[in-house]
């Protein structure tokens, strides 16, 4: 009965989330700089950011948050602000000293579980521009009569769907050839991404509601 409005649902999540943006770096860059383990981390932790927005959708407080030009900024310097920081934090990377294969493994103990999980999970919860995109699909495109319990089946999707698409993500890039590629770029490419993400930031602190 509601298969029509869940592919909708579905299609229009794989377009979005398929679109580079700062969940996208932030996964890259966990991957490429600390390998596999620490890129899936974050990629979780973009997939259980999305209960939170789903969370508010449901409950309303996503539309009390775009109307609310104090709370919207809030939200938006605060997400901006942290790109910037991990942005700038890149782009201070100093050149390695060891360039052979073993310095394109993470040393041990060099990127907890814990810190990947919380990138990828503070830069998705923080972005008010996923808190309009969910705003607008359970209240634009999500039928309000469609029943409570079918509306959170398509939330745990979207959180699945999004964790799986970047775990893929973090899998590509966390390839030994991929991060040999990248390692011969040195400390260029923390700097190259420290610029995306300053960039993005950037971008996101210029975000206004409309």
């Amino acid at each position: 009965m509601y298969l029509a409005e869940f592919l909708t649902v579905a299609l229009i999540h794989l377009l979005a989330v398929a679109s580079p943006g700062p969940d996208f770096a932030v996964v890259v860059r966990e991957s490429v700089a600390h390998g596999r383990k620490a890129g899936t981390w974050a990629a979780l932790g973009v997939g259980s950011a999305i209960f939170l927005h789903v969370g508010y959708s449901l409950l309303g407080i996503g539309i009390i948050v775009s109307q609310s030009i104090v709370l919207f900024n809030a939200l938006k310097w605060a997400a901006a602000a942290y790109l910037l920081y991990i942005g700038i934090k890149a782009l201070r990377a100093k050149p390695a000293a060891a360039t052979d294969d073993a310095a394109i493994k993470a040393a041990p103990g060099e990127r907890t579980a814990r810190g990947a999980y919380i990138s990828g999970f503070v830069t998705n919860g923080l972005n008010p521009k996923a808190t309009l995109f969910f705003l607008s699909l359970f209240t634009v495109v999500i039928n309000p009569h469609t029943p409570l319990l079918v509306q959170g089946g398509y939330g745990v999707y979207l959180a699945v769907a999004t964790a799986a698409w970047f775990c893929l993500v973090a899998r590509l890039f966390s390839q030994a050839r991929v991060r040999a590629g990248f390692a011969r770029m040195g400390h260029w490419f923390d700097r190259a991404m420290g610029g995306v993400l300053i960039a993005l930031g950037i971008k996101l602190a210029l975000t206004e509601v409309h």
